[in-house]
Formats: structure tokens, sequence, C-alpha cells
């Protein structure tokens, strides 16, 4: 009874520890597709945001148009700046701080967008005259920084691409020097000077002999280059004997 109690006791030990993991992995799960739900949303309300904003631009005129003008640069500037940086964020590590800076600069902006939003819909035109020029300021030096991390990033990226493929250029002509240096001790052992005339070149010349001449390979279509098979198993004399035998006339009883 007490084995069998000890093995419930573990059966269930390890039930309660599945299930438990199972509830974890699942709130996980469920937490991570809000996040990503929530992200969308966020992203979508922007660019529709973004989209009204430009529309305004163009269709309202005067202090409204402004208005909106601002509020679009002062999000595309942030939003080009962040991209940039995400994108060079898996190749440096550095970047890290200018994403965090961005963040602080980030919330300053959405602060002035609210006030920008607010001030948009204020119905007494000489107090938007009054407040527009300060908000527009301060959205200007916002937009500054922003472009000049964005810029630097690029600058950052432009430069370490350029770096590594000169590296990369010379590693190339590096090698390829390597590969045309097949055979330096026999370039060393050539004779400085040499005579090469029609005798040496022609069609009846023999083997070349010195001590910077390369010897001459034998192709397998040259005569004599390798040895045949009756010579290497000793029957070239019988068999030139039985050929000489056929080639000579019969004499006899037959012949007439």
């Amino acid at each position: 009874m007490d084995a069998v109690g000890v093995v419930l006791g573990l059966v269930l030990l390890i039930g309660v520890g599945l299930l438990t993991l199972a509830v974890v992995g699942t709130v996980k799960a469920a937490r991570a597709v809000a996040t990503r739900v929530e992200r969308h949303e966020a992203n979508a309300r922007r660019a529709v945001e973004n989209v009204a904003l430009k529309a305004k631009t163009y269709t309202k005129p005067g202090a409204q148009g402004r208005i909106s003008a601002t509020r679009l640069a002062l999000r595309t500037s942030l939003d080009g700046t962040r991209q940039v940086l995400e994108a060079g964020l898996a190749e440096d590590g550095q970047l890290v701080e200018s994403l965090q800076l961005l963040g602080r600069l980030d919330a300053h902006a959405a602060e002035l967008d609210t006030e920008l939003r607010i001030l948009e819909r204020e119905p007494d035109a000489g107090r938007i005259a009054a407040k527009l020029p300060e908000l527009r300021e301060r959205a200007e030096r916002i937009t500054h920084s922003a472009e000049t991390m964005r810029w630097a990033a690029q600058d950052r990226m432009h430069r370490f691409a350029d770096d590594e493929l000169t590296r990369l250029a010379k590693e190339c002509e590096s090698e390829a020097g390597a590969l045309r240096h097949w055979d330096p001790a026999r370039e060393a052992e050539a004779p400085a000077t040499g005579t090469t005339g029609p005798s040496a070149t022609g069609a009846g010349a023999g083997p070349a002999s010195g001590p910077g001449a390369q010897p001459r390979r034998a192709g397998l279509s040259a005569a004599g280059a390798a040895p045949s098979a009756e010579e290497i198993l000793g029957l070239g004399d019988p068999l030139s004997r039985i050929a000489q035998r056929l080639r000579k006339p019969s004499t006899g009883p037959s012949a007439g």
C-alpha cells in the first residue's frame, strides 16, 4: 500500500506540474497576442491620424493647416528616426542609447502634439496666433534633434559598410595574388637571360635541355609514351614470329 501511495503521489505531482506549466504557457501566449494586437492597433490608428493630418494640411487654409502640418512633420520625423535606429540595432549595439534618447524625445513630442491638438480646436483666432509660433518653435527643435540622430546613424552605417567593403576588397586582392603565385621555386631557378631561336622551337627540335628547361610531359596519344601490352607480358617476339608465318605464302601440293 505504501508503494501504491507513493506512485499515486508522484503521478499527482506530475499532473499538477504539467497543468501549471500549461496554465503559465497559456497566460504568456495570451499576453503576447494581446500586446501584438495592441501594437498593430496603435500603428493602424497612427496611420489613420497621419492620413487625416495630411488631408487637413492641404484642405484647411490658415492657422489650422499650419497646425496640421506641424503635427505631421513632428510625427514623420520621429517615426523615420525610430525605423532607422531599430533597423541598425541588430548590427550596432551602441544604437540602444540612441533609442533611449529617442524615447525621451518622443515623450516631449507627445506632450507637444496634445497641445497642438487642443490649439487646433481653439475657436479664438487671437489665441491661436499667439500660441502657434511658440509651439512650432518647440516642434522644430524636437524635429531637428530627431533628424540629427537619424542622419548620424545613417552615416555610421554607411561608414561601417564602407570599411567592411574596403577590408573585403583587400582580402580578395591578396587571395588573387596567392592564386597566381603557383610556382615560386621554378621561377627563381629560371635563367636571367636566354636565346630562343628557330632551332629550339621548330617542329624538328629535340627534347629541351639545360638548367632552366622544363621537362616535356608525354600525352596519352604520343607514340612510344607507354609500353604496349605485349611488352608488359613478354609476348612481343612470339607474336611477331606468328605474324611473319601467316604472311608467308604456302608452297605445297595444294598450291596447284
